[in-house]
């Protein structure tokens, strides 16, 4: 027990202090759990043998996280992936082990050990990716999506990998035990099959019935089980059975997917996808994250605290240029499958450095190799720590990535702008949901706009809706001309991007005086800017739904419709009082918590706000009597 609480303590204590560190200095947190556990192992030496056993343990949070994915994606949206899952997932997979297998024919390996290696290094590391990209808020972008169907693809290849491998047996190789005798090279081969297994020894048409048939038990479990079961302990009114349950749905899974020989995070997957449409979806998203983000913290500790140091600095030149050259290798693949499947910009990169690394599969598999012995014990030694250097470099690929992405800025497609055929009183540029909605209430009232946008897609929308839009960038001043700027009377500004807004917000008011702006704004920031950049109306674009919502609030709790009106007009008539005295002491570039006056300034205005909503208060009650 002692030594237990001994090993918990050195491991939160390292994650506690490393990974605030490392997110503080921008390089992420897996980086910092990797930190952690190089720390406590090959650096200080304070942990050691049990890290091989922990990560065992740790790998549920791989399982929780392809759980949780799961949970995310409808069914529908799954085979709407198929084209990528076959195609770019399992193009990489190809093309990468076949490159990775010339390699390893080139350094006097037989093919049978190239080809177990270049399935080993061909799968990439779905704990670091995935977490990374959750993070970095990267996962929905083009680059996230295409990245996810490929690990996806790498985790469904794991079994048919894991059921090829023994055919690349090489027969046992004799070994000396420590007493000096001969040691059978099968007896790790035979304590595998000690495991529970319902395939073993099965002919292989009854491997297959038996796994589709798991498949399948799970699949009606997810359907037909889970909401008598949710229900079930809804009635005990006790909150942490909840948690209970969702642990025993994940573990379960797991174990059963382990009986037929799948991989559990396949099986956990599949189980996610089943559930997605779940009315409990959301309490077992909430009930198993934090497990996950901390089971997965400790995986990466234990890949750093697990490095065979005395190997590493042995040669750590030739170990760690094997690591780069898997990486450049895997790269370059990533680069030509991704552009050949019309990745472009950040999304590109995004696809090619995130995937380069080696991943914890790869652990899995060199493991599995070793027992049937299609590699030798000292090469695979030496290929885990390859892995596990390619590991701890992704981060610092994906700080490349954030490099890259900021000078490079997000790549489009460059469309030719269309010729501006029509002028109005009214021009409205940017036609997202903001613009669409001004457009239709002034089009409807009988007055022509001229609506332009640099967004293809919104354009083409608005086309199919038989509204007549134009193509180019609205911050260009040739562009405006041909929109007649000259002479129109109202500019209405409700692009996305506030930088851009303000450019063009301070152009229209410099070039054309009378003209009458009015903007969308993102937050009060920004109405501080396009109020100094000269727009005369400027419209905060969650501020009149949050007040028609509170005022929803005042009539629920108490107040009559009337008396809700009220408070609300008056909250606004003060709100716009409060705005332009606040944006005399507003100062560019300079936060408003750091901002002394400003502080002071919107205290006493909000001291004003609630005087004055009591005193209408009070004049409402007077009038009642």
């Amino acid at each position: 027990m002692d030594v237990f609480l001994y090993q918990a303590t050195i491991y939160l204590a390292a994650a506690v202090i490393a990974v605030p560190i490392a997110a503080r200095l921008g390089l992420g947190s897996v980086l910092g759990y990797l930190a952690a556990g190089i720390f406590i192992g090959p650096v200080l030496g304070l942990v050691g043998a049990e890290t091989a056993d922990l990560q065992h343990f740790a790998e549920f949070g791989v399982v929780m996280m392809l759980f949780l994915i799961g949970l995310e994606l409808d069914p529908r949206a799954l085979w709407a992936m198929r084209h990528k899952l076959i195609g770019l997932g399992g193009l990489q997979i190809l093309l990468s082990t076949l490159a990775l297998m010339v390699a390893g024919l080139f350094a006097g390996e037989t093919w049978q050990v190239s080809l177990a290696i270049g399935l080993a290094l061909s799968l990439s590391s779905t704990a670091i990716v995935l977490q990374t990209l959750s993070e970095k808020g990267l996962m929905q972008t083009g680059g996230g999506r295409a990245s996810f169907s490929v690990l996806l693809t790498q985790d469904i290849a794991v079994i048919p990998i894991l059921a090829f491998l023994p055919l690349l047996a090489m027969g046992p190789t004799p070994q000396f035990s420590s007493d000096g005798s001969i040691a059978r090279g099968d007896a790790a081969h035979t304590a595998a099959h000690e495991t529970l297994s319902l395939v073993a020894g099965l002919p292989g048409w009854a491997v297959t019935l038996t796994t589709l048939g798991m498949i399948g038990v799970v699949v009606l479990a997810g359907i037909y089980l889970t909401q008598p079961l949710f229900r079930f302990i809804h009635a005990s009114n006790l909150r942490e059975m909840y948690t209970a349950l969702a642990l025993l749905i994940v573990v379960g899974i797991s174990f059963l997917m382990t009986l037929v020989g799948l991989s559990p995070a396949l099986g956990a997957f599949l189980a996610g996808v089943v559930l997605a449409n779940s009315e409990f979806r959301h309490e077992l998203e909430s009930d198993l994250t934090p497990f996950k983000g901390l089971l997965l913290g400790l995986f990466f500790i234990t890949v750093g605290a697990g490095i065979n140091y005395r190997l590493f600095l042995a040669d750590p030149a030739d170990l760690l240029g094997l690591a780069l050259l898997v990486i450049l290798t895997k790269g370059v693949i990533l680069f030509f499958v991704g552009r050949a499947f019309g990745l472009r910009g950040r999304n590109h990169w995004l696809f090619t450095l995130g995937l380069a690394q080696a991943g914890e599969f790869g652990f899995v598999l060199l493991a599995f190799s070793l027992q049937q012995n299609v590699i030798p014990a000292p090469l695979a030694e030496k290929l885990l720590l390859i892995i596990a250097l390619s590991m701890l470099i992704t981060p610092l690929l994906f700080i490349i990535y954030d490099l890259l992405s900021h000078y490079q800025g997000e790549a489009r497609v460059e469309h030719e702008d269309d010729e501006i055929d029509e002028q109005g009183p009214v021009i409205i540029a940017g036609i997202g949901r903001f613009g669409q909605i001004v457009h239709r209430l002034v089009r409807a009232s009988g007055f022509k706009t001229v609506l332009l946008d640099n967004d293809m897609q919104a354009v083409q929308l608005m086309r199919r809706f038989g509204v007549k839009s134009f193509l180019g960038d609205p911050t260009r001043p040739e562009l405006l001309k041909a929109a007649g700027i000259a002479k129109a009377q109202v500019l209405v500004v409700a692009l996305d991007d506030p930088e851009q807004s303000v450019k063009m917000v301070a152009y229209a008011r410099r070039a054309y005086p009378d003209l009458h702006i009015i903007a969308r704004a993102y937050d009060r920031n920004h109405v501080f800017e396009l109020y100094k950049a000269g727009a005369n109306d400027i419209v905060r674009e969650m501020f009149d739904s949050s007040l028609r919502a509170g005022r929803y609030v005042l009539e629920k709790i108490g107040l009559s419709e009337y008396e809700a009106a009220q408070a609300e007009q008056t909250f606004y008539a003060h709100d716009r009082v409060t705005l332009r005295e606040l944006a005399a002491l507003w100062v560019p570039g300079t936060p408003a918590s750091e901002n002394q006056a400003y502080i002071e300034k919107a205290r006493e205005l909000e001291k004003e706000l609630e005087v004055a909503l009591l005193e209408l208060a009070e004049r409402q009650d007077r009038n009642a009597r």
